[in-house]
């Protein structure tokens, strides 16, 4: 019987610290929080769902902090999207359900990343090799769309806001929401 680990075990072990580290984690936990904020927004808990929507932001950027400044991996690479995609579009859906949204607003978010995703999914099956770089207009997309989550539960939640706020982030949702989509489309269309 030999005296030190064998070579399964090394490989165990170096497979499950790849995985199991602390940017995964943090990522893991807010992926976990989804069901909790949707929970609290249909329970109308939206102080607190602001509180969890405010540390899951947090987190996110711990988190890539983290990965940047001691390594990431392809796990955490491919979990943090999801996580992000996961809250967000749980709460769009969730806010409308609750009417602190409109449901157009939600449609459209989530109906821009059926898009999105379903292309890239039938191009996939159709043996086309598609690779989604983040687009600036993607990233002011995103912003736009996290800053009208937050005014929405700070409004909703504690009576905190400007309604003129809000108004201006549902249209500034949904002009780069169609611009995003657009861009992503145009992009795949032309082969880039």
């Amino acid at each position: 019987m030999p005296d030190g680990p064998t070579l399964s075990q090394d490989v165990t072990q170096a497979g499950t610290a790849s995985i199991v580290n602390l940017p995964n984690i943090i990522t893991f936990g807010r992926l976990c929080a989804v069901p909790l904020a949707f929970w609290m927004i249909i329970d109308h808990r939206i102080d607190q769902a602001f509180i969890l929507f405010m540390v899951a932001g947090a987190s996110d950027a711990l988190d890539g902090w983290l990965a940047r400044r001691y390594g990431g991996n392809a796990i955490g690479a491919m979990m943090d999207p999801v996580a992000d995609k996961a809250l967000l579009v749980t709460m769009y859906v969730t806010l409308a359900a609750v009417d602190i949204l409109p449901a157009w607003v939600a449609i459209l978010v989530v109906f821009r990343d059926v898009v999105i995703v379903g292309g890239v999914v039938i191009l996939s099956v159709m043996g086309h090799a598609i690779v989604i770089r983040p687009l600036y207009i993607s990233k002011v997309n995103t912003l736009a769309q996290l800053m009208l989550v937050a005014a929405s539960l700070l409004q909703g939640g504690y009576g905190v806001g400007l309604p003129w706020l809000t108004t201006v982030l549902i249209w500034g949702v949904t002009l780069t929401t169609l611009a995003s989509g657009a861009a992503y489309v145009w992009n795949t269309a032309r082969g880039g």
